[in-house]
């Protein structure tokens, strides 16, 4: 088949990027966006391998059950919602069963033993509105009228929406009094291929419980020109007018001078207020810098939590090792009920920040140390060989925890592994790692943290058999992880899909 060929295929699957999947002629795989399972769709090719083909929606011939217009107009163009186009219900589904997929597939769990464990997917009420964090690229559009988007899949090419459905709706009004302040005083937006003009990107982070707003604009430059005009417009001046009801509490700038993709400079300039705005996660209290990671989703973060802690039983007198620990957001909650609590992360700021939540909250249990946690675990256990410890959780990056912290663990040997993913692949080759080390499945709860798209949450639970010792781990493979993602990688390099 040739390019732009036009074909007819029913979608009989989603790809774990959320691409429906159909077959042609000898059970030629096709990858096409925008589809639903369940469509029967006109489709036209863009890439053929051997295999496998990519290809565009033409048009929807038989509509899914599951299908449904989305609610957000440019949601097909933009791509930061893989799936909008189906109904929440098909999305919790296919959610679910890419967790189960996975463990029994990639992690070789038995079907007899995921249904025993594995508890329904935990979704949300309200499914749009949930991020308490944006950033905006800042652009002109072809008419040269300054604007604030999101990025076309697979370009740097804007498309202008001030008010993405995942975001608060103060997004746009603090967007629309910045574009205001930068046509009024003719400050450029940062060009890619120039590499000039000023304003590149633009923060925006809310704390849902306390209410509080943080703006930080990623500036080509050292100074912001009228930046006390700014101030005045978005943070409570006489310039305030219609948006007084959501005043912004602190207002500072990150300077990027860099030609390159990362958004964020590590310097910042604090314009107005402390630098930080506050939060809370349960009962425990967060402080949010411009630079600080925290969880996009409070209300699903914290039944996430509240599920790794449920799953621990702590009783108050364990000792609690919780690695890639971020800001300690794990350790903090769960410092309420141990012993005591080791936190590991590798970024510096993110411990800083760790360690003052702790020091905010009062809590004097909880331990931080930087590094990665395949070199800080083996070497705190060196030299603590002796030192019990009952409960480890770890929260790792996409591509799952490094052979060496798995195999320290194992080593460690505590009674509970609380495994929080936020790639059930990964997961789910871990976890077959942990099973043949002596370490059995309990629970299995995913969360969708991140309605609209294809990603999901899990937490897991893994106990210490009593026959442990007679286990042989095996090396951790990549291999079957690598297979399920060869055919995305192929994706992203091609343009024209």
């Amino acid at each position: 088949m040739t390019k732009n060929e036009q074909f007819t295929v029913k979608i009989e699957d989603f790809s774990s990027e959320g691409l429906g999947i159909g077959k042609t002629g000898e059970g030629f795989v096709w990858f096409i966006k925008d589809t639903v399972i369940g469509d029967t769709v006109l489709a036209a090719a863009t890439k053929v391998k051997k295999n496998y083909g990519f290809a565009r929606l033409v048009k929807v011939l038989e509509k899914s059950d599951d299908r449904q217009e989305p609610e957000c107009v440019i949601a097909r163009r933009c791509g930061g919602c893989q799936l909008q186009q189906m109904s929440y219900e098909a999305q919790l589904k296919f959610k679910q069963e890419k967790v189960y997929n996975n463990l029994r597939r990639i992690g070789e769990v038995e079907d007899g033993l995921l249904h025993e464990v594995f508890e329904p997917i935990v979704g949300m009420a309200e499914p749009f509105r949930y991020r308490n964090k944006a950033q905006f690229p800042i652009s002109r559009d072809k008419e040269g009228k300054i604007i604030a988007g999101f990025y076309a899949g697979r370009t740097h090419d804007v498309i202008e929406c001030e008010d993405c459905l995942l975001g608060v709706t103060d997004n746009k009004v603090i967007l629309d009094r910045i574009i205001t302040w930068m046509e009024a005083f003719n400050i450029d937006p940062y060009d890619e291929k120039t590499g000039k003009g000023l304003v590149r990107h633009v923060l925006i982070r809310k704390g849902f419980t306390t209410g509080q707003r943080m703006v930080c604009l990623v500036i080509n430059g050292t100074e912001l020109p009228h930046g006390e005009e700014l101030v005045g417009s978005l943070c409570g001046g006489n310039e305030c007018s219609d948006l007084c009801d959501v005043k912004v509490d602190s207002l500072s700038f990150s300077v990027n001078m860099e030609r390159t993709n990362v958004i964020m400079g590590t310097k910042i300039v604090d314009l107005y207020g402390p630098g930080f705005i506050e939060d809370f996660i349960g009962d425990v209290k967060f402080r949010i810098s411009p630079l600080s990671f925290y969880q996009v989703n409070p209300v699903q973060t914290e039944k996430m939590y509240g599920a790794a802690l449920e799953f621990a039983e702590l009783k108050g007198t364990e000792n609690v090792w919780d690695l890639y620990c971020g800001i300690g957001t794990i350790s903090l909650f769960m410092s309420r009920k141990a012993k005591h609590v080791y936190g590991v992360e590798i970024i510096p700021e993110a411990i800083r920040d760790a360690r003052q939540n702790a020091e905010i909250n009062g809590i004097e249990n909880a331990e931080f140390y930087v590094g990665a946690a395949e070199e800080v675990l083996p070497e705190w256990y060196e030299k603590h060989p002796k030192e019990r410890i009952d409960v480890v959780c770890v929260d790792p990056p996409r591509k799952g925890c490094d052979e060496k912290a798995l195999a320290t663990i194992v080593q460690m040997a505590p009674e509970k592994l609380v495994y929080v993913s936020c790639d059930s692949a990964t997961l789910a080759r871990d976890v077959k790692y942990l099973r043949s080390s002596g370490y059995e499945i309990k629970h299995v709860r995913p969360v969708d943290n991140f309605p609209q798209t294809v990603h999901v949450e899990t937490c897991c639970l893994l106990e210490r058999l009593r026959n442990a010792k007679d286990y042989i781990p095996l090396k951790l493979d990549m291999e079957d992880y690598y297979k399920i993602k060869d055919a995305e990688e192929d994706k992203k390099n091609d343009k024209n899909n």
